[in-house]
């Protein structure tokens, strides 16, 4: 039994709602059956939910708060990443201008999670309640819990209200933090697919007859023409999903079978962000810091599509907001709006292009400026002039990894002095799902077991026995044991030695070796770092991370240097 069911008992004590022979009674039953005291308590009819409520929530000094009759909004219950849910026991019960109410089942952890909560609300006022723990964490699972069956039931009646029906799809597919929808055409039915977590889920399938209905649905929508099923069109969706501000990029493409349709789902969750809650190592957090505060320069974020590029540089925007600077961005698609920040859109149809944008953005006095991407050999001359003619430069670029970076920019046409003089960092990222939290389990592994999945396990683990974890899929996690994702992370800071090798238009491999030597690490050792900090699990890591050849090199020529004499 944990310490706060213990505390539940003394409280009633305390306050004579229950005798101590009533306390051991209800603490052996709870033990044998594997319950918690608060469920045997009203089982016995000692007390009521209600008293038993109040008077925990006296104890405490706060407000009860019966999640049972006031359930909050599923759009409230969002604002609070499940990851904080999960861990501390916590959902949002009332949101009202810059005011949270926040209803916490135990006190355990309570100084770290006002310290997380004052990261991820800053400006906030927070007031706390008492709700039972069971009660706040099946809100919690509600929200996250996998609607697909209903969109199904829609399909299957015999009249569909279309527009009810696509909007429902949105609904279900933010309820459970999709980054996709993808509508996908078959011979004869249509398969609906949520991207959740990275992973793509089965969602519905339904009769290709009512998919001309929904197609046009969502041109309309998008503001794409109805009458083109030959070409492939892009187009943007701006609504209101239960009282969340939502951006949908639509792309729609002829295939063989029908019309296939992806949708991109940008929500405001990037708003509260922090630096911090990105998944940094401490070193590369603060390198990063650094690096920002520089009055010139560049610093590059490279990864493939989809890895949380432009989510790390709004965070990092974000961290340098103030009303000294001028900020000013260009992308394609501007994805996130940021208060206090100029954002241009790039719009070829009026050949507002990202060298014709950046040059005109050079001549409004900016102080940093955000580039979308770097696609061409033009893009990467006006930024690295503008690093080096007095502005910060933040752009994406994809690159496998951090190392790769600086060879594929010079093979587009960069001047090695010129990334040598304004280059500040290169971050590289990769995407690995969390463990579910709430279902968190550890196993131990042996160096012969670590072996079947890296070759040199006593690199990263030492020659001990690991303990690793893993989470148990249930129906809060769409059965897979994981819920959400972090940043794997790999940085190169410009030292003047890396600089030095930069003149010398080096390979990918010179650059991650000296970077290694300098005290660097790869994806792969960040990985693992978390691994071992029960964040994800080892295959996971290995989906989107090998184990990284350049760091084995190095290890194992060091352990067949032949000794000193």
């Amino acid at each position: 039994m944990d310490a706060n069911q213990m505390n539940v008992l003394s409280i009633l004590q305390e306050g004579s709602y229950i005798t101590s022979d009533d306390a051991d009674k209800v603490k052996k039953i709870a033990e044998e059956n594997g319950t918690n005291v608060e469920e045997e308590l009203i089982r016995e009819e000692l007390v009521n939910k209600s008293i038993l409520g109040q008077a925990i929530s006296e104890y405490y000094g706060i407000p009860y708060w019966d999640i049972e009759s006031k359930a909050p909004d599923s759009s409230i219950v969002a604002m609070l990443p499940e990851r904080v849910c999960n861990d501390f026991n916590v959902v949002i019960v009332k949101a009202k201008e810059k005011e949270l109410t926040i209803a916490v089942g135990n006190f355990d952890r309570h100084e770290a999670l006002v310290t997380e909560l004052k990261a991820i609300f800053p400006t906030y006022t927070i007031h706390f309640v008492y709700s039972f723990v069971d009660d706040i964490r099946n809100i919690v699972e509600q929200k996250g819990k996998l609607l697909s069956n209903h969109i199904q039931e829609m399909f299957e009646k015999k009249q569909v209200d279309i527009p009810v029906l696509v909007q429902q799809i949105f609904k279900e597919a933010i309820a459970l933090k999709t980054s996709d929808i993808h509508f996908e055409p078959s011979e004869k039915d249509v398969l609906i697919r949520f991207r959740v977590d990275g992973v793509l889920q089965d969602a519905a399938r339904f009769d290709k007859s009512a998919y001309h209905n929904v197609i046009n649905r969502i041109k309309v929508l998008a503001k794409i023409r109805l009458d083109d099923h030959f070409s492939a069109q892009d187009g943007a969706i701006r609504m209101t999903v239960d009282n969340i501000p939502v951006d949908l990029r639509v792309s729609i493409i002829p295939t063989l079978n029908d019309e296939k349709i992806v949708l991109r789902i940008l929500t405001n969750y990037v708003q509260s962000l922090t630096l911090s809650s990105l998944g940094l190592r401490e070193r590369d957090e603060r390198l990063l810091q650094e690096a920002s505060k520089k009055p010139f320069g560049m610093i590059l974020v490279t990864g493939p599509t989809g890895s949380g590029k432009t989510t790390t540089l709004y965070s990092l925007l974000k961290f340098m907001k103030n009303k000294g600077i001028n900020i000013t961005t260009i992308e394609d698609p501007v994805e996130y709006k940021i208060e206090g920040i100029n954002q241009i859109q790039v719009n070829n149809a009026t050949n507002l292009t990202f060298p014709k944008g950046l040059r005109a953005i050079v001549r409004q006095d900016p102080d940093v400026i955000l580039v979308g991407e770097i696609r061409d050999k033009e893009t990467v001359e006006i930024a690295l002039n503008a690093a080096l003619t007095g502005h910060l430069v933040l752009s994406t670029f994809h690159a496998n990894d951090a190392s790769t970076a600086i060879p594929r920019l010079l093979d587009m046409g960069a001047e090695p002095f010129l990334l040598a003089s304004t280059l500040n960092l290169i971050i590289s990222q990769r995407l690995v799902r969390e463990i579910d939290s709430s279902s968190r389990y550890s196993r131990t592994l042996t160096q012969e077991e670590l072996k079947k999945y890296i070759p040199t396990p006593q690199k990263y683990f030492g020659t001990k026995e690991v303990t690793v974890y893993e989470g148990k899929p249930s129906q809060s996690n769409n059965n897979t044991g994981f819920k959400g994702r972090t940043a794997i992370f790999e940085t190169i800071y410009m030292t003047p030695e890396m600089q030095d090798l930069t003149l010398k238009s080096p390979s990918n491999l010179e650059i991650r070796k000296l970077a290694t030597e300098q005290g660097g690490e790869t994806f792969f050792q960040d990985g693992i770092d978390k691994v071992i900090k029960g964040v994800t699990t080892i295959e996971e890591l290995l989906r989107v991370a090998p184990v990284d050849n350049v760091i084995t090199q190095i290890y194992e020529t060091e352990n067949k240097k032949p000794a000193q004499k």
